[in-house]
This record gives structure tokens, C-alpha cells and sequence, in this order.
């Protein structure tokens, strides 16, 4: 069975440590962002990193086990649903961690554009209406 394009579970994973200089102006513990979404059978982890785009499977586990192995190691993780963006263009912005995790949930908003921004953001859709 294939998997929809779109929908799903989703944990979003933040992180504070960077090898890059210009990165440590961003708030501790938010410099960097990848995703984890949930397919059939397992997790699909998209890591934008600044020099290549990792992509990895992980075999079939719990949400909330995936999600407290990674807080575990010091990252913030927090349950997101991918939605169906809007059918337009995405605003333009630079290729960053927060653009490639923002066009995997289909999040179309200008100004999210840092890791806190999105952690925001997300945390604020999450209480509102998307929980899973």
C-alpha cells in the first residue's frame, strides 16, 4: 500500500549545537530543525543539513518512543500533522533547515524563517488544531 502524498504524523526535532559560526546568533537550542514523518511500515527522517540534505528510514516505532530517544540525546521534539499546503507557490526564501521542514508539513507562512520561529509557530497550530 502507498502511502498518501500528503497527511500524516510528523515529529519535528530542534536542536542547539552548530559547528557554524553564524548560526550561534540564533537562540540556544534552536540552530538547527529536520523532520521525521511517519510512513507505512516506518519513519522517513529528512535532516537539511548546510552542505547536503540527509534522508534516512527508521523501522516502525512508536511516536512517543522515536520522540523521547531524541530527548534523550538533548533535542526539543514536538508532534506535528502534515497538512496539504495551499495550492500556490511557497513565499520565496533562502534553502535553509526551517524551509525544507516547513515544505515537508506544508506550512506556507512568510515569516516563520528561524528554528524558534517555527517552534512557535507549530507549538501555537498544535493547541489549536493540530494534535494527534
Amino acid at each position: 500500500m502507498t502511502a498518501p502524498p500528503f497527511g500524516g504524523r510528523a515529529l519535528v526535532v530542534f536542536g542547539g549545537d552548530t559547528a557554524l559560526p553564524w548560526l550561534r546568533m540564533l537562540k540556544p537550542g534552536f540552530r538547527h530543525c529536520f523532520v521525521l514523518v511517519e510512513r507505512a511500515g516506518g519513519w522517513v527522517v529528512v535532516n537539511p543539513l548546510s552542505h547536503q540534505t540527509e534522508l534516512a528510514w527508521l523501522e516502525r516505532r512508536e511516536a512517543g518512543d522515536l520522540a523521547n530517544a531524541y530527548r534523550r540525546h538533548g533535542f526539543r521534539v514536538v508532534p506535528y500533522a502534515v497538512i496539504a499546503a495551499p495550492p500556490t507557490a511557497a513565499p520565496w526564501r533562502p534553502y535553509t533547515c526551517v524551509e525544507a521542514v516547513k515544505r515537508v508539513l506544508g506550512i506556507h507562512h512568510r515569516w516563520v524563517w528561524t528554528p524558534w520561529a517555527l517552534y512557535r509557530h507549530i507549538r501555537g497550530a498544535r493547541t489549536q488544531k493540530n494534535t494527534y
